[in-house]
């Protein structure tokens, strides 16, 4: 119990608690703007390209692989670790490039950010996830060097799984790659309700 208690009151888990509370009062004030400019001015929700959609599938699919790369920590599978560290990586980077492709057919179709506050809306929630995400593409990729540098012998190996703070870091950017995508499943799941229902 005092061992959960002391992970709890660890200044790296009161840091994300606090990171994961400001973001998500941020996005739903977003939405709640969206909504009351909806309303006032009475113009019609944007339809999101279908690669938002893609997308999605994308981040889940890169949680899910983060998820296995846990439990492959917690087994000292170094291979399947450095496999799935490096799968989430590629995941997260063809979702930024994916996101980029969706915001031009965006622009190609003809919405633009400064045709009306819908448009304004969808680009800057969808930017701001982005950046998010772009916020951890660095700790992944961290974490990929490290065990690629250090996971060369036994010893090496036993020392690098053994390490509670390296457990720790793991745990806290799996929390956090969770929270991305379930917040991208918010955002997409709210444009597609205002689009097709409201």
């Amino acid at each position: 119990m005092s061992q959960k208690k002391n992970y709890l009151v660890h200044p790296q888990v009161i840091s994300m608690s606090l990171l994961i509370a400001g973001v998500t009062f941020l996005f739903l004030a977003f939405s709640g703007s969206y909504i009351y400019s909806r309303v006032q001015a009475g113009t019609p929700a944007i339809e999101l390209p279908w690669l938002f959609y893609l997308n999605t599938l994308i981040l889940m699919a890169s949680s899910y692989v983060l998820t296995r790369c846990k439990q492959e920590y917690l087994n000292d599978d170094t291979t399947g670790y450095m496999r799935s560290l490096a799968l989430t990586l590629a995941l997260s980077l063809a979702f930024l490039v994916l996101q980029i492709i969706a915001w031009l057919q965006l622009f190609n179709s003809g919405v633009l950010v400064n045709q009306d506050n819908m448009a304004s809306f969808v680009y800057l929630i969808s930017a701001v996830h982005f950046a998010h995400v772009i916020v951890g593409i660095p700790f992944l990729a961290l974490f990929l060097y490290t065990a690629q540098k250090r996971m060369k012998e036994p010893v090496s190996v036993l020392v690098y799984f053994s390490d509670p703070d390296k457990a720790r870091k793991l745990k806290l950017l799996t929390i956090y790659w969770h929270f991305l995508d379930i917040l991208w499943i918010y955002l997409v799941l709210f444009f597609a309700v205002n689009y097709f229902l409201i």
